[in-house]
């Protein structure tokens, strides 16, 4: 009875030490379980891998600020050396554009003649020569004088002092020697044309 007894009383102690192993199993399960997932949370739950191990967050980071270094360094020491240029003169290209543009020639004054004074050549006009001259200001014909006319006679006068003021106006409103004639005085008019023609021919040379 007594070695049943003891059999019985090993066989309790073995239950409860095999109970208590497992109980501290599952009790070691459970911190190894907790540390991991805190472990977990503190690292944003990931990890780097960093050749064959795992690298935690910091070592990361460590690493691949070393490996951005190398990277930047390799870009400087392969980046070609550009000499900066001297900079362009905008002065000289400025000054030979303008020493460059040719001279105008001299404008002359509005209008079909040169400015001047110009003798015409004598006309007959029966009873005696007209001779003019034509004065031009500003390329315009201005006026015009009578050098010579018929006045011989006191009819010739008083004819041509009447003519002369309305051939001069006619042809200078008109600025040529193309007028209408005077009527009662058809010699005096053509040789006044004949003249002041000479004298604008010399005026557009």
């Amino acid at each position: 009875m007594y070695s049943t007894y003891h059999v019985m009383a090993a066989s309790q102690i073995e239950s409860h030490s095999s109970t208590f192993r497992k109980l501290a199993l599952s009790f070691g399960l459970i911190i190894i379980s907790a540390v991991y997932a805190l472990l977990q949370n503190s690292s944003g739950g990931q990890s780097i891998a960093v050749g064959s191990t795992q690298a935690t967050p910091s070592q990361s980071y460590k690493t691949a600020n070393k490996a951005l270094l190398q990277t930047l360094s390799q870009i400087d020491n392969s980046a070609p050396v550009t000499t900066p240029s001297a900079p362009v003169s905008t002065t000289n290209n400025l000054t030979s554009k303008i020493t460059s543009v040719p001279t105008p020639a001299p404008k002359k004054p509005s209008g079909q003649y040169i400015n001047g004074s110009y003798t015409g050549s004598p006309a007959n006009a029966y009873y005696g020569a007209v001779q003019v001259e034509a004065i031009v200001r500003n390329g315009q014909l201005a006026d015009i004088k009578f050098l010579q006319y018929p006045n011989s006679h006191s009819t010739s006068v008083f004819i041509n002092q009447q003519a002369m003021p309305y051939l001069i106006q006619e042809a200078i409103q008109s600025q040529n020697a193309n007028i209408d004639g005077v009527s009662g005085a058809t010699f005096t008019s053509q040789a006044f044309v004949q003249s002041l023609t000479s004298a604008l021919v010399q005026a557009k040379a």
